[in-house]
């Protein structure tokens, strides 16, 4: 699927994709992923419903999702770089990502963030009503 906003594009295409881009950005930026290796990226990213963010050729933003596309999706990864920030691309593309027709009906979609709470819940993201249920065991980054 894309879509298009002025000059930007947002793709599921996951052949264009410039994984050197989205491992740097995930490994050397984002505070969740530090040093994870490229390998890793791209092999979630073809196991995953990923979007890549475009001006042009060049790719600017990526987010996925991880879902069984009937009951659940955990949304991950999302980024727009730096220099691309504060346009409104990253509302853009939560809002795409949100339409894509494989997402519709779910029982459940969750993320996590430390920072951006407040883009979420434009998209009727909140708080788990029931934290205590929650439970993870942490891997290897």
């Amino acid at each position: 699927m894309q879509w298009n906003w002025d000059d930007y594009r947002l793709s599921t295409d996951i052949d264009e994709f410039d994984f050197d881009v989205v491992h740097r950005y995930l490994s050397e930026v984002a505070y969740w992923s530090p040093g994870i290796a490229r390998e890793k990226v791209e092999r979630a990213a073809r196991h995953s419903l990923a979007f890549g963010l475009f001006l042009g050729a060049e790719q600017i933003g990526y987010a996925r999702v991880i879902t069984d596309i009937t009951t659940f999706a955990y949304l991950a990864d999302v980024f727009v770089l730096p220099g691309h920030q504060g346009t409104g691309l990253g509302k853009w593309m939560i809002q795409c990502v949100m339409a894509h027709p494989d997402l519709q009906g779910l029982r459940r979609m969750m993320l996590v963030t430390s920072d951006a709470h407040g883009l979420y819940a434009r998209h009727g993201f909140a708080a788990s009503a029931r934290p205590e249920r929650i439970m993870e065991k942490l891997g290897k980054p």
